[in-house]
């Protein structure tokens, strides 16, 4: 799977990451100004051998959420994303919980270097979002990393009973896609937009039948490329709903709290006001579209002009610049990235 491409993001336990609440105190002298930015958390398709390795080794904060995640996992999660194997990485069930520590471990040293900064909104893309909910304070770590765990034990055991797959769709707008689908869907055989990315790059998901009809006719509309993802799990379609039972009583069970910072939900396109809000959000999310299009456009309209990415990689960023190209995009994951934010 193409890096551009997201389908779907010890002894003594060190304290959480701080959630993000709102501060009286003397303004960060970070040239982003808070009350333009947001901040992005990456979803599956982002991952890397090597994440947050750096980081982990220069700011012992960070080092701290690792060792908090294997304590909280059960195995050496931090291991795995330092030194792989590349498959057992890119495996649903560790890649998940790899995106979220890393998202939070980025977060947690940005807190340290500017305390005084608080974002004006958050967004995270599929996964992503249960790391934007925890950043928020909506979350505890430890809740936040056993849901993300379960989600990826549920959405590897639908793929399993129910196959699937996935295929991406570039140069055609989404009303063309849902056509496409429309059309590809017959006999018991579906297939639907799952993420909405950005102009010209749609993800669709569903059996692979019809994915292999809905590949062809997005052909035959024009499509610059149309081609199927190595992925099994259909993701956020209606093959999820086997494990959808599951996972809503785990979200019900995680303990939810109202954000303190806005969090831009992926089913809506718009704020998480309440836990209710937050946990119906994620519950719908394994069958519903990841609408990255319309978070962008709606935090563009609030007067976002800044976002930096926390975590792995800069896939959000490229999304970003498709749909609002004025706006300013940094990422935050390894060191090397603060010479940009503080330039």
């Amino acid at each position: 799977m193409r890096r551009y491409l997201p389908v779907y993001l010890f002894t003594c336990l060190p304290p959480n990451p701080q959630p993000l609440r709102p501060q009286r105190v003397k303004e960060s002298t970070m040239n982003l100004n808070p009350k333009t930015t947001a901040f992005v958390f990456p979803g599956q398709g982002s991952q890397k051998v090597g994440m947050g390795r750096e980081l982990a080794a220069t700011y012992p904060a960070a080092r701290a959420v690792f060792e908090q995640a294997n304590a909280v996992l059960g195995y050496d999660l931090a291991q795995l994303c330092w030194e792989g194997p590349e498959d057992t990485l890119n495996e649903t069930l560790h890649t998940q919980p790899a995106l979220y520590t890393h998202s939070l471990a980025a977060l947690r040293v940005f807190q340290e270097l500017h305390p005084n900064f608080q974002p004006t909104y958050l967004a995270g893309h599929s996964l992503g979002e249960l790391s934007a909910l925890a950043a928020a304070g909506a979350l505890t770590f430890e809740a936040g990393a056993r849901l993300v765990q379960r989600r990826g034990e549920l959405m590897t055991r639908a793929g399993q009973t129910s196959p699937g797959g996935m295929a991406a769709i570039l140069g055609l707008d989404i009303a063309q896609v849902e056509t496409v689908c429309a059309e590809a869907s017959a006999d018991g055989e579906n297939v639907q937009v799952a993420n909405d990315n950005c102009p010209g790059q749609i993800v669709i998901s569903g059996h692979k039948a019809a994915i292999d009809r809905a590949v062809e006719l997005a052909k035959s509309a024009g499509a610059k490329r149309a081609l199927p993802l190595a992925v099994s799990v259909a993701a956020h379609s209606a093959l999820m709903a086997s494990a959808q039972a599951d996972f809503t009583t785990a979200v019900s069970a995680a303990g939810l709290l109202a954000a303190h910072v806005p969090v831009v939900g992926n089913v809506q396109a718009r704020p998480l006001v309440s836990a209710t809000e937050a946990e119906a959000d994620l519950a719908a999310q394994l069958t519903h579209r990841v609408r990255w299009t319309e978070t962008i456009e709606y935090l563009k309209a609030q007067g976002v002009t800044a976002y930096v990415e926390m975590g792995t990689g800069n896939v959000l960023g490229g999304l970003i610049k498709r749909i609002d190209g004025e706006a300013a995009r940094y990422a935050f994951g390894e060191p090397a990235d603060l010479d940009a934010l503080n330039s």
